[in-house]
C-alpha cells in the first residue's frame, strides 16, 4: 500500500462510516508504534508520525532530556518508607534518556522535558505498515459500526419494535431488527402463539447492553410493557396525552389489566381505548392472540381505584385498612365474590398489581364471622 492508496483508505472509511480522520491517524500511528517495536527489537522508545497532507509514514527514536542529577546506580544509604521497604530513586536509563548537558551540547535550546528525534524509518518498513493499516482500518469500521449501532438501539430499552424472525435456536428466536438482531428467548413468547420464519412480528425491549464484545438487545412478548405500547401505538389519544396510562398489570397469554384516566372530562378515556364498536382494543387483542384485556378507569382515590381495578366484579364494598402499608378489604355479594378473585385468584392478584395494594377479599358471611359490620361502615 502506497501513501496514496493509504489516504484513500482513509478517505474512504470516514466517509463510509462517519470516523474521525484523527482517530484513524492516531490509532495508526499507535499500532505502528507497537509493529515497530515487534518486528525491529527496539529497546528505544519510538514513534510513528503520519502525513496527513502526503500519507509519508517515518519512525523515529527519541530520547528525552533528564536532570544532569538523575543517579546512574542506586546509593549506598538508601531511604526507607513507613513500613521499613526501601525507597529505591529512578536510575538513567541510556537507551531512552539523555541528561541535559550532554543534550545541550547538540541543542542549547533544549530543556528537561524535551526530547531528540532521529529518523530510523526501516527501509522494508511500507509491508510493516500495510498489513498494520489493513488491520486498523478493519478494526475501526468495526468499532464504528458498533457504536453507530450503539447510537441507534442503545436508548431503545421499554421501546417496541418490529423485526423480521430470522433464526431459531433451542431457546430463542433471533429478530432481525434492520441492523442488528434482538434475542427474544422462547420462554417470553405469548404462551401457545407460534412463531414463522420470516414473518414479521412487535417485540419490545427489555435489556440493551453494551458490555460485552457484541451488542446484546433482550425482548419479550410477555413483559406488562408489551402491552402498554401496544395501546399508545393504537391509541392516539394516549400518544396526544388527551389520555393517561396509569399502569398495567399482566397475566401473558391470559389476561391484562390497564388502569387510565382523563384531565380533560369531556374525554371518555375507556371508551378512547376501546374504540367504536371495540375496534381500537380488537386489533391489540389480536395482537395478543385473544389475551383477555380490561380497561379500567384510575381514581385518585384507592378504595375507587380498588373497586374499578377488580372489574368485571361489582357492588364490592371497599375500605382502605393501612394507608401506610397500602392494604384494603373488599368484601363482595355471593355473586361477585367469585369473579373478584377469579380464576386461581387470577382476577385479585393483578387488581393487586395495578393498584399496588395489597387486597384481602371476603364475601359477607366470611365478614360476619370475623366481626366485621362492613355495610355499616362504607
Amino acid at each position: 500500500m502506497d501513501s496514496k492508496e493509504f489516504l484513500k483508505a482513509v478517505d474512504n472509511i470516514v466517509k463510509e462510516k462517519g470516523i474521525d480522520k484523527e482517530v484513524v491517524y492516531e490509532a495508526m500511528e499507535l499500532a505502528l508504534t507497537s509493529a515497530y517495536k515487534k518486528n525491529f527489537n527496539s529497546k528505544t522508545n519510538v514513534k510513528v508520525l503520519i502525513n496527513r497532507d502526503t500519507g509519508d509514514i517515518k519512525v523515529y527514536s527519541y530520547l528525552t532530556v533528564v536532570d544532569d542529577d538523575k543517579p546512574e546506580d542506586y546509593p549506598e544509604d538508601v531511604e526507607l518508607d513507613e513500613e521499613g521497604n526501601e525507597i529505591l530513586p529512578e536510575l538513567f536509563n541510556p537507551d531512552i534518556e539523555i541528561k541535559l548537558k550532554d543534550a545541550r551540547r547538540e541543542d542549547k535550546s533544549l530543556n528537561v522535558g524535551d526530547t531528540i528525534d532521529t529518523e530510523v524509518t526501516p527501509k522494508d518498513f511500507g509491508r510493516v505498515a500495510a498489513s498494520t493499516a489493513k488491520q486498523v482500518i478493519i478494526q475501526k469500521m468495526r468499532e464504528a459500526e458498533r457504536n453507530s449501532i450503539m447510537e441507534e438501539y442503545g436508548d431503545k430499552q421499554d421501546e417496541l419494535l418490529i423485526g423480521t424472525v430470522a433464526l431459531e435456536d433451542t431457546d430463542n428466536y433471533f429478530i432481525d431488527l434492520g441492523r442488528t438482531n434482538g434475542i427474544l428467548p422462547k420462554k417470553d413468547i405469548i404462551p401457545g402463539e407460534k412463531i414463522e420464519m420470516g414473518s414479521q412480528i412487535k417485540v419490545y425491549v427489555t435489556k440493551v447492553d453494551n458490555n460485552g464484545k457484541n451488542l446484546l438487545i433482550l425482548l419479550s412478548r410477555v413483559h406488562y410493557g408489551f402491552v402498554k405500547r401496544l395501546f399508545e401505538l393504537e391509541i392516539p389519544e394516549l400518544s396526544d396525552g388527551s389520555v393517561l396510562l396509569y399502569s398495567v398489570a399482566r397475566d401473558a397469554g391470559n389476561r391484562s389489566k390497564i388502569a387510565v384516566y382523563s384531565e380533560n372530562p369531556n374525554i371518555d378515556p375507556i371508551g378512547a381505548c376501546i374504540g367504536e364498536k371495540g375496534s381500537r382494543i380488537a386489533r391489540i387483542i389480536e395482537e395478543l392472540h385473544g389475551e383477555k384485556i380490561d380497561v379500567v378507569r384510575y381514581d385518585k382515590d384507592p378504595a375507587i381505584f380498588i373497586e374499578n381495578a377488580l372489574s368485571p366484579a361489582k357492588n364490592l364494598k371497599v375500605a382502605i385498612t393501612d394507608p401506610k402499608k397500602q392494604e384494603a378489604m373488599v368484601i363482595a355479594d355471593d355473586d361477585n365474590f367469585s369473579l373478584a378473585i377469579g380464576k386461581k385468584g387470577q382476577n385479585a392478584k393483578l387488581a393487586s398489581r395495578l393498584t399496588h395494594y395489597r387486597i384481602d377479599i371476603k364475601n359477607y358471611e366470611q365478614a360476619r364471622d370475623e366481626g366485621i359490620n362492613f355495610r355499616e361502615e362504607a
